[in-house]
């Protein structure tokens, strides 16, 4: 049975947070190596729970406590080496937690925590496809003599599952020409702001069986300028609610993270949007909607 060291997200009372009793186990991975920009992304997982403990349980649009679905707190996966280490061991907790018929949700931490959470999803769910919402391509096959650098993710990912990414408004030329040679399902955020019904017809695309790569700077820096490479343009609060809410109704979601909060002290708002967008999503999944 897990038990955290770390406080437990939402400040949780005992009924709603137990390993036992819950569906959803939160890992958080406060790993940080290949950042290429700012840095502080190992302290967003901490930031993200202390947030939460500041955080109403009840959900006024689903007019209940998506904490009733059971949120229990892991341990955090502690790692100072190599991604590929890190990779390692982030798979087997998740494996451990999907063994034990619970949803893993992860929290960044790096972009490249997610490369370990999709193989442990993968060998569960061969039918895996993944939801990519970034803004940024990560399509680069190698990025600073390692091809597990967090712009590497979706690259490495693509080898095994089918993408299909939105919000995406930063790429390099070498990606875009993959993109556009491979015929990549990519939802740009231009075209999003332009015609938000292209969202249904993308997510139509994904298989039944889905795992939600978040990376927190496909938000609107306005909103989420707590991130290691904030974008100009992005997602609105609303508009990526309207994504989760969707994908939570028309897919089987059987796993998700919400990484590269980079917090600062100084506005602590970011840390407690993630923590929010983290316990919206839960209770989509969880409730009739």
């Amino acid at each position: 049975m897990e038990q955290s060291v770390w406080k437990n997200y939402g400040a949780l009372p005992s009924q709603y947070c137990g390993y036992k009793k819950s569906r959803v186990v939160l890992v958080p991975v406060p790993y940080e190596r290949t950042t290429t920009y700012l840095k502080g992304t190992a302290e967003g997982p901490r930031a993200i729970i202390e947030a939460s403990r500041n955080m109403e349980i009840y959900d006024e649009e689903l007019e209940g406590i998506p904490a009733s679905a059971g949120i229990a707190t892991g341990e955090p996966v502690i790692c100072s080496e190599k991604p590929r280490v890190m990779i390692d061991r982030v798979r087997t907790r998740v494996n451990k937690i999907l063994k034990d018929k619970k949803m893993p949700v992860v929290l960044g931490g790096e972009h490249s925590v997610s490369i370990g959470f999709l193989y442990a999803l993968r060998d569960f769910y061969p039918d895996l496809s993944v939801l990519h919402l970034d803004a940024h391509a990560d399509m680069r096959d190698e990025y600073m003599g390692s091809k597990y650098n967090h712009a590497c993710v979706v690259a490495r990912m693509r080898e095994h599952v089918p993408v299909v990414s939105m919000g995406i408004r930063s790429l390099s030329e070498p990606e875009a020409r993959v993109i556009r040679e491979k015929n990549y399902p990519i939802l740009w955020d231009y075209r999003l702001q332009e015609n938000f019904r292209l969202i249904k017809d993308f997510l139509q695309m994904l298989g039944n069986n889905v795992y939600v790569t978040l990376d927190l700077d496909v938000l609107d820096p306005a909103l989420m300028p707590s991130v290691g490479t904030p974008e100009p343009g992005g997602l609105s609060w609303w508009t990526l609610l309207h994504i989760l809410k969707e994908v939570a109704r028309e897919k089987n979601v059987v796993g998700f993270d919400v990484v590269e909060l980079m917090p600062n002290p100084a506005n602590p708002a970011p840390d407690f949007v993630a923590a929010k967008l983290i316990y919206k999503f839960i209770g989509y999944l969880f409730s009739k909607i």
